[in-house]
């Protein structure tokens, strides 16, 4: 996924071998490390070729064999969740300054690393949408209140089940922009050939969005979505209140970044299991009333709007840049 964005951005790219070894069983184990070392060597050739003045590293186990081969280069490691994976908690030993993306991320590094607060960075252009050309170009009722759900970059099955098996009900409150991930993408469809007509005008569904991601931030009035790290800096950025759905199955980390959300008010959350009844069916007891309960709640949401739009940093971008820019001319 990442290859395919990074082309369509016109940057050149370049892949190297990794695997993860945290968790991982002894059969596989053998294979991962060689596909680490390689991964190393590979960094080599591309360090000789490209001959950086800094690195930069934003997590991942993808980039441990970089940092093991650039290790003389200075390095800049942005974090990004609120609690940092241990690949990222590795690549600090590397790190020359560590950027953070809230205050709290700090009490995971030792004091005598070099940290710097930035904040979430967020793409050039994704907050130039107004919410009326917003409206406009995603078709939307200005008369309506706009639902936006969405999970991580390949969706959320949970989230897409819990919203297709209720979609009249959720209608009945709201207009949906519903973006779904690819691989639910058929399972959305299907659910929108049991609307009427007038439900169907409420309805917009998209696999996935890029530029147009920007105009359903500006547009919608509540969201339903993963807590992955750029709910941190996508939401702040428009003040948009949110329903978080961690997902379950990856350490803590979006546990976390909700807590972080919900603590200072700008969000509630709903835990995924919740969604889900024994036998896999959505339950609306949750997601419904939350939805129906913020909405008919104008205090509430304004509350939350200005909770949120108090954690947005929209020069993070820069202030990241910036540090790289002083770290290479360190080095020259």
């Amino acid at each position: 996924m990442e290859a395919a964005l990074i082309k369509r951005a016109g940057i050149p790219f370049q892949a190297i071998p990794a695997a993860g070894v945290h968790g991982v069983g002894l059969e596989q184990l053998p294979r991962n490390l060689g596909q680490l070392r390689r991964g190393y060597f590979s960094s080599r050739r591309i360090l000789r070729q490209f001959k950086p003045d800094v690195l930069f590293f934003t997590g991942g186990y993808v980039a441990v064999p970089m940092a093991l081969a650039g290790w003389k280069i200075p390095t800049l490691l942005y974090v990004p969740d609120i609690e940092p994976g241990l690949a990222l908690k590795t690549l600090a030993r590397f790190a020359d300054r560590i950027a953070l993306t809230a205050e709290d991320s700090r009490k995971y590094f030792s004091p005598r690393a070099q940290t710097v607060f930035t904040g979430y960075p967020t793409r050039a252009g994704l907050a130039n949408w107004t919410r009326k050309d917003a409206l406009k170009k995603l078709g939307l009722d200005n008369d309506l209140p706009v639902l936006l759900v969405f999970g991580g970059s390949q969706g959320a099955r949970s989230i897409n089940n819990a919203v297709c098996q209720n979609l009249p009900a959720l209608l009945e409150l709201a207009q949906v922009v519903h973006i779904s991930g690819e691989l639910d993408w058929p399972n959305v469809q299907a659910a929108r050939e049991n609307l009427s007509k007038t439900q169907a005008a409420r309805h917009h569904a998209f696999p996935y969005l890029h530029e147009e991601m920007g105009a359903t931030l500006a547009a919608a009035d509540l969201a339903v979505s993963r807590a992955g790290a750029s709910t941190l800096g996508e939401l702040p950025l428009y003040g948009l209140p949110a329903i978080l759905i961690p997902y379950p199955y990856a350490w803590r980390y979006q546990k976390v970044n909700a807590d972080y959300l919900v603590k200072r008010g700008a969000a509630v959350m709903i835990e995924d299991a919740q969604l889900r009844s024994r036998n896999q069916r959505p339950l609306s007891e949750k997601l419904i009333p939350a939805v129906k309960d913020l909405l008919k709640n104008p205090t509430k949401m304004k509350s939350m709007r200005e909770a949120m739009n108090h954690l947005s940093h929209p020069q993070a971008a820069a202030e990241i840049g910036h540090q790289l820019l002083a770290l290479a001319g360190e080095r020259r």
